[in-house]
């Protein structure tokens, strides 16, 4: 049985609820760089940062896409590299940005992708969804939505024209 549990309008107020927050708890938008978490958290970093221009005409937010897959403890590959500089990570606040939070483990492969690139003032974490469950001690700073889940189910950002949360 598939239900959707936000629809486009939800994601985009739960957006928009998130840079709120950034701002008012990071108040220097200039020190910020966005990573999109692939391959999901891209599209909602984007939108974060697209959000967080709008309330600050005057500066421009670093966003870039990052690829965990070298760090993942499940499905590494070696191969994988990141083009983001190290001045866009080295003494800024870092938000990593994704779609969903479970296990932990995607962020945890994140962190070690970040400290390879650089050494961030700050790391913070934002999410559309967390479904709990976590098998690592992490917690995000910005969440868009608590979903409690059964351990079976599935939640899932569904992109496209339409988007939408999807628990499965």
């Amino acid at each position: 049985m598939t239900k959707e549990i936000m629809d486009q309008n939800q994601i985009k107020r739960s957006l928009t609820r998130i840079s709120y927050e950034i701002i008012e708890k990071l108040q220097n938008p200039d020190e910020l760089t966005l990573l999109g978490i692939k391959s999901r958290g891209e599209s909602l970093a984007k939108t974060v940062a697209q959000l967080l221009e709008q309330n600050n005409p005057e500066t421009k937010i670093n966003l870039y896409d990052l690829d965990v897959r070298k760090h993942r403890d499940d499905d590494r590959q070696e191969d994988v590299t990141n083009d983001i500089p190290k001045e866009a990570i080295e003494n800024k606040t870092v938000i990593l940005i994704d779609d969903v939070l479970f296990s932990g483990r995607t962020i945890r492969a994140a962190l070690d992708s970040v400290s390879e690139i650089g050494r961030a003032k700050r790391i913070c974490l934002a999410v559309l969804v967390d479904r709990g469950h976590r098998e690592l001690p992490i917690r995000p700073d910005f969440i868009g939505k608590n979903i409690p889940t059964a351990i079976n189910e599935h939640v899932q950002l569904q992109l496209g024209d339409t988007q939408a949360v999807i628990l499965n």
